[in-house]
């Protein structure tokens, strides 16, 4: 028999009389049980919000930082250096100069020099993006195409149109072309990456698994141990294996070891205060804004404006910049830039000892942060240090080791390959004996088709069947024709157009440039296709590796198929926000765009839990190796699937970000002409993979709490915070 609370009268510490109630036994059992089902219920509605939250935080960052930066580069400030020779009275010198400067004052930044010695020189050292030397009724443009490929291209942009206005003739001359081995200057550019990749990526890991190997004294060797692997790995990788790289030995390893020491000092250091979360500042600095302050992939010049700012004092324009000096300028420039790395590091150390030291007064008897993810592997932490310390080394080894060799690989030589091209002539007979005579002169490079109608080549140009068509002259017209779709792929468009511009001048003809479908001026580059899929492929990902993590109990399919199905729905409305108002990057197009991006994140996220299913964390090597390293090589977003090797054409019609980034192309130029068949591909990925779910479950029902850690007690699901190192 259960008795009624009882009132009592007590004094509070202040001296007042308040009434208090006396429960009975059975009323605080179940008064403390209503409070514990309260507070996990509180806890389970916190972790499916970190199931959401830390991939709208990094994807977001990704790829507002990717869309607000490249997706209508334009020039600013960009130094040109104009030669005045005020001894020998230049008027027309004089003159160029200040019509350059007042056709675009905020484009450029012309600096007089007085001789052409001294711009070539300018040049040489980057101190200048270009100059121009006039004489004799002509104008000389010197480049350095060594010093970026398209920073050449923009100051010929700009230069050329006043040089023409002024009737002089127009001559260039690059003082550093690219060497043969790597012809589109992308060595330095995927070194860097990788080489900050290496430096990031393993203290981020550790700390949430072994946190014991962040002590000073253990981590300084083993970060010199690491930096000193991934020197000697993707030296091997980019030299003796892919010919990228020839000679400089001691120079790239000596700039790859401290380019990842210097990244891992300050990722060390970072932990001390942020713990899992020096993840996100890693991204946002090296990633986020190091990467647009490269000057690597597009000129700095061409960035918002306190990007050349960043350029100097950021480790990945650093390292990239340093890199280049080696590679292409003998090494002219290095020292500023290792520098930055030296004093990085070095700073970053000190800090970290005196972080330590105040801890250790503070709190003598702490024995640091304990580790919150039992194992990379998705089963029980393995009971041997050397295989949980050898699983820490093998996935950010493995994530390099594809960054340096597929994407390099893949991409350090783009040229055409069997590029479809169609010779239009007033009968195919015509066209075929055209077609013989260039694939003679350039054999491979071009699958010349004959064809005798220029509407049906202009529609076959239109659908994307080819990539251009030649239009030969006629007694109708006597100019040669190309007919190109620059908005189905930039770069294949200015192979053809440059390639066939060099054919009609050998046959002394004028050309003619027929444009189908132009690029929008909001996507001047061709990327936002591209950098937007790339978000969606990154988000179906990173909500079943931060589900597992965060709340294992999402995992089994009743409850998983449900969550994904809202997140796939609410990133990508979150992913058109960004492309959309945001960065401006895109216009309208919502329901098309949105849709497609919820069924690609939809179709990922089983294909990815899968994966995780069968290898916990470790699934982040096979995904990112599908969906990114393969996939961006093959989506043609970034470079024409006929200028990668061959394989990468067959998986153009296979993966799920070429479908991603087709569907996003057809949406914005083509009147969504291609879309049913690319949402065919994400269904075939989807569909087989959530019948892969269902058997696995069946066979072994997913695991809905994480594996203990001995010597810690149970753990509890990472935190929000816990989860960023993932």
């Amino acid at each position: 028999m259960s008795r009624t609370p009882r009132k009592t009268k007590n004094q509070n510490p202040d001296g007042e009389t308040i009434d208090t109630v006396e429960l009975t036994p059975k009323q605080a059992e179940q008064a403390a049980m209503a409070a514990a089902a309260k507070r996990a219920k509180a806890e389970t509605i916190g972790r499916y919000v970190a199931m959401f939250a830390m991939p709208l935080i990094i994807v977001g960052m990704m790829v507002t930082g990717n869309l607000g930066t490249m997706h209508a580069p334009a020039p600013h400030n960009m130094p040109i250096a104009v030669v005045v020779d005020a001894t020998a009275g230049s008027p027309a010198a004089s003159e160029f100069a200040r019509q350059l400067e007042a056709a675009d004052p905020a484009a450029i930044d012309v600096r007089i020099v007085d001789s052409a010695e001294t711009a070539r020189q300018l040049v040489m050292d980057r101190d200048v993006s270009g100059a121009v030397s006039i004489a004799d009724g002509g104008a000389t443009v010197f480049t350095a195409s060594s010093a970026g490929a398209s920073q050449s291209t923009v100051v010929t942009s700009l230069v050329a149109p006043q040089i023409l206005a002024q009737g002089l003739t127009l001559a260039s001359e690059d003082l550093a072309p690219l060497p043969t081995n790597d012809p589109a200057g992308l060595g330095a550019l995927f070194l860097a990456t990788a080489l900050v990749m290496a430096g990031y990526l393993p203290f981020s890991m550790v700390v949430s698994n072994s946190p014991e190997l962040l002590r000073f004294k253990r981590a300084i060797p083993l970060l010199a141990g690491w930096a000193a692997l991934v020197a000697s790995l993707v030296w091997t990788v980019t030299g003796p294996i892919l010919g990228v790289v020839e000679g400089h030995t001691a120079a790239v390893l000596g700039i790859a070891w401290l380019g990842v020491f210097a990244i891992g000092s300050v990722q060390l250091l970072l932990t001390r205060f942020l713990g899992p979360m020096a993840t996100l500042a890693a991204m946002l600095f090296l990633n986020v804004l190091g990467m647009p302050a490269s000057n690597m992939s597009m000129s700095v010049y061409t960035m918002p404006g306190f990007f050349t700012f960043l350029h100097s004092i950021l480790p990945t324009p650093a390292i990239g910049e340093a890199l280049r000096s080696v590679l292409y300028f003998e090494g002219e420039g290095t020292a500023a830039h290792l520098l930055v790395l030296v004093i990085g590091g070095v700073a970053a150390l000190l800090s970290t000892l005196l972080v330590d030291a105040r801890r250790r007064r503070r709190k003598p008897q702490s024995t640091g942060p304990k580790p919150t993810i039992a194992s990379l592997h998705g089963g029980p932490r393995p009971k041997s240090r050397r295989m949980r310390y050898g699983a820490l080394l093998l996935l950010p080894l493995a994530m390099v080791t594809m960054m340096i060799s597929v994407m390099l690989g893949a991409m350090s030589s783009p040229a055409p390959r069997d590029m479809p091209v169609a010779i239009v002539g007033t009968t195919v007979a015509q066209a075929q004996q055209a077609a013989d005579g260039l694939e003679t002169n350039m054999p491979g490079l071009f699958d010349l088709r004959p064809v005798d109608s220029t509407s049906e080549a202009r529609d076959q140009v239109a659908d994307r069947d080819i990539t251009a068509a030649y239009v030969l002259p006629s007694a109708e017209n006597p100019s040669a024709t190309m007919i190109t779709n620059q908005a189905g792929s930039s770069s294949a468009k200015q192979v053809v157009t440059r390639v066939f511009e060099q054919v009609a001048a050998g046959q002394q003809m004028p050309l003619v440039t027929e444009e189908l479908a132009p690029l929008k001026s909001n996507d001047t580059s061709g990327s936002v296709g591209m950098y937007l899929a790339m978000g969606w492929m990154l988000a179906g990902f990173m909500i079943i590796i931060v589900g597992a993590n965060a709340a294992p109990q999402s995992r089994p399919l009743p409850r998983l198929l449900p969550v994904v199905g809202v997140y796939a729905a609410f990133m990508s409305a979150v992913l058109y926000l960004i492309a959309g108002p945001i960065t401006g990057s895109m216009d309208d197009h919502f329901w098309p765009i949105f849709g497609i991006g919820a069924v690609a994140i939809f179709c990922v996220a089983m294909f990815s839990a899968v994966l995780e299913r069968l290898m916990g964390m470790f699934s982040i090597i096979p995904v990112v190796g599908i969906l990114v390293m393969a996939g961006m090589p093959s989506s043609g977003g970034a470079l024409s699937i006929y200028m990668a090797p061959d394989i990468f054409r067959v998986l153009h019609g296979i993966l799920p970000m070429p479908a991603a980034v087709e569907s996003i192309r057809s949406v914005l130029y083509f009147g969504a002409d291609t879309v049913p068949g690319h949402l065919l591909t994400f269904g075939i990925w989807g569909a087989a993979s959530l019948g892969l779910l269902m058997i696995i479950d069946k066979i072994k029902p997913p695991r809905t709490e994480l594996h203990p850690i001995d010597g810690y007690g149970p753990v509890a699901p990472a935190t929000e915070k816990e989860l960023v190192s993932v």
